[in-house]
Order: structure tokens, then sequence, then C-alpha cells
């Protein structure tokens, strides 16, 4: 070689080297960080050939998580052509514990009438920034700290102005519970209600009654996916290895149960979704009227998998049952058992853009916690003795249905409460 190219080839050398050493400090950055992590969640499933999947969907994302994925909102890369790219959030970890979300909702509903109202979502969102997503740190006094705070007329915007994620986590937050808490109409049995809420005599005394009464509620107006009385067992086996026509991750919850156990809609919506899938087998999909959330039911019965009153566009409301726990799916041919143990997989997807609904950028999260949280408020159900369909026992009103309000009722002499033991 001759000794003028030397220099030239050492300086190169050192130039890749220099590549490299560069590279590898930028993945211990945030912004490195949240790069690996969306790579690893995109190449966890490829395509999407058949909708949802008993896993949820093709290439969801669930893994991972801290306050530097948060960075995954507001990507200000550039599309082919030099359009810039939309600004959403593209990537969500929901770890919160049923005991975060249990301190959080009481603050919320012991202030409903306070000067001071301390919204859930927000003390969530704190302790989420608080513990970059990780609440295996979670601790009660840390929210008690914050609600004492607030109490004393801070405001949360001050108490989060130096942290960098809070945005962000109120963001992802918010569109994982933003339905589920909040004022509504409901009936209750008469021999619960309040004086107040009881029918009144000429004279204004209460009379006693056994009929449904209707009172105005502030708190959980969404529901156990489970019917009330109706026994299922469960574990967090969200991301566990699945291989049925490929092999992929399980982006859902699994509920085992009974085959036949009324399945409730947990949030009002409508159904945009309905029919057969070879993964889900008889599946349904109903999404939030704010858009936001896409709940997934999926391996309901065979031969009767639906409520028949649902059809696409059908409107619903929280608590309503919609269909009925089975073990069908994993075959392109209809109506086919091939699922081993009866359960209910129950998934929700996170749409911050309506470019994420069936693509390879889903975003489905870890319910686990949130239907432990969810498990303290069931629907009772009723059985039809003639039609052998189940309804709702209670009715309810939800104001966050547009227009007219849907009733799930039956006569009243065929109110049969149903005992499953």
């Amino acid at each position: 070689m001759e000794s003028g190219k030397k220099p030239q080839l050492v300086h190169l050398v050192i130039a890749l080297e220099s590549v490299v050493l560069l590279a590898f400090l930028v993945m211990l950055t945030p912004w490195g960080s949240r790069l690996t992590l969306s790579g690893n969640a995109v190449g966890a499933e490829t395509g999407r050939s058949t909708g949802e999947n008993a896993g949820g969907s093709g290439a969801g994302q669930g893994a991972g998580g801290g306050a530097d994925a948060a960075g995954g909102s507001g990507s200000t890369g550039g599309q082919s052509g030099g359009a810039p790219e939309k600004d959403y959030i593209k990537w969500v970890d929901f770890g919160v514990t049923e005991a975060a979300m249990k301190k959080a909702f009481r603050y919320d509903i012991d202030t409903c009438l306070a000067e001071i109202h301390l919204n859930w979502i927000e003390i969530l969102a704190y302790l989420g920034a608080k513990y970059g997503g990780d609440f295996s740190r979670y601790r009660d006094s840390d929210a008690d700290t914050l609600a004492e705070r607030l109490k004393a007329g801070e405001k949360i915007g001050e108490i989060t102005a130096d942290m960098k994620y809070y945005a962000y986590y109120l963001e992802a937050y918010t569109a994982v519970l933003g339905g589920m808490v909040g004022q509504f109409e409901v009936e209750i049995p008469g021999s619960q209600a309040p004086a107040f809420a009881l029918p009144k005599d000429e004279a204004g005394i209460p009379i006693p009654t056994e009929e449904p009464v209707w009172v105005t509620k502030y708190g959980l107006k969404a529901f156990s996916p489970i019917a009330k009385n109706y026994p299922y067992t469960d574990y967090d086996d969200f991301g566990a290895s699945r291989d049925y026509g490929y092999r992929r991750t399980h982006l859902g919850h699994d509920l085992m149960g009974q085959v036949g156990t009324p399945v409730i809609a947990v949030e009002s919506g409508y159904v945009e979704a309905i029919g057969w899938n070879q993964y889900g087998g008889w599946r349904l999909g109903i999404r939030s009227f704010d858009g936001k959330r896409y709940y997934y039911y999926a391996h309901l019965r065979k031969n009767y998998p639906y409520h028949k009153s649902l059809k696409e566009g059908s409107v619903v409301q929280a608590g309503d049952v919609i269909g009925y726990l089975g073990r069908t799916g994993y075959s392109t041919k209809e109506n086919t058992n091939n699922i081993d143990e009866a359960h209910l997989h129950f998934g929700l997807q996170l749409i911050f853009d309506e470019s994420q609904k069936d693509s390879g950028n889903e975003i489905w999260i870890d319910c686990y916690e949130l239907v432990k949280f969810l498990s303290s408020n069931r629907a009772e159900t009723v059985k039809d003795q003639e039609t052998k369909e189940y309804y709702r026992a209670y009715q309810m009103k939800d104001p966050a249905i547009p227009g007219e309000i849907p009733e799930q009722r039956i006569p009243a002499e065929q109110r049969i409460p149903v005992d499953p033991s």
C-alpha cells in the first residue's frame, strides 16, 4: 500500500468508529429508547390480513414503559414528499394498578360536590409522570400528598409545571379512562332507594316500593365485561405467545367462564364490527362515542353469539347485554368451536388518529388491572323466559349517548332475575 494513502485510511476508520459510538450514545437517550421500543413493538407481529384476531390485531404495542417511552407523542419527522408527520400519541403502556385507580377514583367521588373537585385522571397522570409509568412504585401516600395540595388550593398545572411528561400521561390515561366516570341516571331496587327518590302520597310521605326507582348519580358508569353473579377466572396474560395462523403476542385479556355467560358492554358506544373472524370467532367491536376506545369482545357463543337487537351501527349503553361467552374461533369456517377453554377475549385499543385503527401501528393495552377495577360494578341480568334472551335488570341513561337513549328492557311479568347457581 502506498504510504500516502495510509493517513486517509486511518481517518476513514476513525470516522466510522465515531459514527458507531455516536449511534450507541443516541440509543441511550430518551429518543433512542423510544425508537428501540417502537421498533420492537411494530416488529412483534406483521400484517393484518384478517382484521382483529384473538390476540387483538396486527402489530400492536404494549411492552416496556417508563418516562422515556412517553416521547412517543408528537413526532415531528417528515413523511415522503416533505409533508410534516401528524402530531399524535403513537405508543402507550398502561401500567396503572387497581389500587391506584381505586384511590384516585375515591378522591374524585368524595369531592364531586365540594368547592374543589379532584379529577381522578389528573391524579393518575401526576403519578404516571412521577413514576415514569412504573406503578410498581405506587404508594398511597403519594396520592394523598397530591390530594392535600390540591384541596389547599394549589392548581394541578402549577404542581406539574416541571414534569416533562405530565401532558403525555394526561392524554394517554384520558384516552383509556375518559368515559368511565361521570353523572348519569340509573334505576335501583326500590328497597335500596333513599326516601327522596321514592314515590310520595298526597301528604308527601314516601311510599315504600319494590319497583325500580330512578336516581341521579355521579360515579363509575363503566361495567365489568362479565355479568353479575357469573363466576370467572383470569390472570395477566397480556403479551403471552399465540401461534394459530402465525406467531404473535396476545394483545387482550382472557376471562375464563361458563358458556352462555352474558357479556356486558363496558362503556356506551356503537357497534363498529360484528360477525365472524377466524381468530376471534364470533366477535363484536364497540367504539366509544369520543372515538378514542375500541372495545373488542371475541370467542362468543356458537349458534347464539349476540344479543338479538344488535347490528352494525347499533347504539349500546354501558351495562347492556351484548353477547354470550363461548369458545368459537381459530377457523376460517364460521360457527366453529376450536378454542379449548371457554372464555371471553376482551381487548381495548386506543385510537389517537384514525390511521391507527387498522394498521401496523395499533395500540392495545393490558386490561388486567382495569378489569379488576371494573369488577366492583357488574351489571345484573334477567332472562326472557319466552325467547331465552338476557337483558340488563336495571336501566340507565348515559348522557354521553347522543340523541335518544336506547333501553334494553323486557316486559315486567318476565323480569325474572337469573341465579346461575
